[in-house]
């Protein structure tokens, strides 16, 4: 029985060990087959898990974006930034590119000039860190206002000497006196341009001003001259020869540069003002619409002043409507040339210029046979305006077209961006 109890016992624990080594072999098979069959399931798993990094990433950008809507908007004018030296730099940039009120408003900004303040704020700037009183440049000595105010006043100065010299001359020596009063006029004028609050870099319209000014002196003598079969010999330089000349409207122009230049500071002065108190582009564009119109009076009210005194100086006629006119056309081309708008003015002075051109073209043309009828037009303005109605409608019609245009382009901030100007 012992024998028998054993043998049983060691049958029964053979069994359970073998058991055991099959249920591991069959662990381990399993476990290796999971292994092969679940690599790809793996690589699966991972692009998913990648996949969702991806939209939590994409979806946290979107949410750092619209919680942050200045972000982008500061990456597309991160130079206008860096470059501004002041908000207001910023505002007038933005407002170049399209940017406005309504625009701002989607930013979260009131208006452009608020969006404009936190931009500046943003954009870090190694001149933000103050520099120590040793390593601080010593500022230069001011150059003296009295030199810009002798360059104003030089053009006026040097006409009147001309004109004295004129009258005080006689055959060769007025002509070699006129000569030199047109280049020392020219000069002057080119040097005051250079300078002060009608300097600009393009010199586009200088040929046309030249030509429209040369009309106000020699195109009326000219034009009556020619009406009645003339003119039978050149200027002389007096009002009274076979060509007449008008010296009194030029001389007024050349006196009036000063005023025209006290009227562009006070303009770019007033508007740099309006800036800093506008709370948005409409509120600047209200403000500074009457400081151009009013510089702009005061500069006629001047101007006319002058015809009137040089008129009654000279003894010729002051020639009010035809001196207005060009007066005012040569000012507001200036005000738009300096502060970025050339096109219209050079379109405007080359469409008067181009005007009083064929109109005494006409009158030249008419005397070819069969070619009378081309006089027509300028006869019947001459007959209702006299000889100054044809520069009056030329420039008075382009001085109208630019005054529209002034108070459309100069009334917004961006014709008001331009950094530190000699003046």
């Amino acid at each position: 029985m012992n024998g028998l109890g054993g043998e049983g016992t060691g049958r029964e624990e053979t069994g359970r060990e073998g058991n055991r080594r099959g249920s591991t072999h069959r662990e381990g098979a399993s476990r290796e087959g999971a292994g092969r069959e679940g690599s790809p399931r793996a690589v699966g798993v991972a692009v998913g898990e990648a996949r969702d990094a991806g939209k939590s990433a994409s979806a946290s950008a979107v949410r750092r974006s619209a919680a942050d809507p200045v972000k982008g908007l500061l990456h597309r004018h991160r130079d206008l930034c860096e470059r501004a030296v002041d908000p207001l730099e910023i505002a007038a940039g933005l407002e170049a590119h399209g940017v406005t009120d309504r625009t701002a408003a989607r930013f979260r900004h009131r208006d452009v000039f608020s969006l404009a303040e936190e931009m500046y704020a943003r954009v870090p700037r190694d001149r933000d860190t103050p520099a120590s009183s040793e390593d601080a440049p010593t500022p230069g000595p001011r150059r003296p206002r009295t030199a810009g105010v002798v360059l104003a006043l030089l053009p006026g100065a040097l006409c009147a000497a001309a004109v004295i010299g004129l009258r005080l001359t006689e055959g060769r020596p007025r002509l070699i006196a006129a000569v030199v009063a047109v280049l020392a006029l020219a000069l002057a004028l080119g040097a005051a341009l250079r300078r002060g609050p009608l300097s600009a870099a393009t010199r586009t319209t200088s040929t046309w001003t030249c030509w429209l000014v040369g009309y106000a002196l020699l195109g009326d003598g000219l034009l009556r001259t020619a009406l009645s079969g003339g003119p039978d010999g050149l200027p002389d330089g007096s009002a009274d020869g076979p060509w007449p000349v008008t010296v009194a409207p030029v001389l007024a122009l050349a006196l009036s540069y000063a005023p025209a230049a006290g009227c562009a500071h006070l303009f770019a002065a007033g508007a740099r003002g309006k800036l800093t108190s506008s709370r948005g582009l409409a509120d600047f564009s209200a403000a500074v619409r009457p400081l151009l119109l009013g510089a702009f009076v005061l500069y006629m009210g001047a101007l006319a002043g002058l015809l009137a005194a040089t008129g009654a100086v000279l003894g010729e006629p002051a020639g009010l409507p035809q001196g207005l006119s060009l007066g005012a056309l040569l000012l507001l081309a200036r005000l738009l040339i300096v502060h970025g708008h050339a096109h219209a003015p050079t379109l405007v002075l080359t469409a008067a210029a181009g005007a009083e051109a064929v109109a005494l073209a006409t009158l030249f043309a008419g005397r070819l046979p069969g070619c009378g009828f081309l006089t027509a037009p300028v006869e019947a303005l001459v007959t209702a305006c006299g000889p100054a109605g044809v520069p009056t409608a030329a420039c008075g019609i382009g001085a109208l077209t630019l005054l529209i245009h002034a108070c459309r382009r100069l009334t917004r901030a961006s014709a008001h961006a331009s950094t530190e100007r000699t003046r």
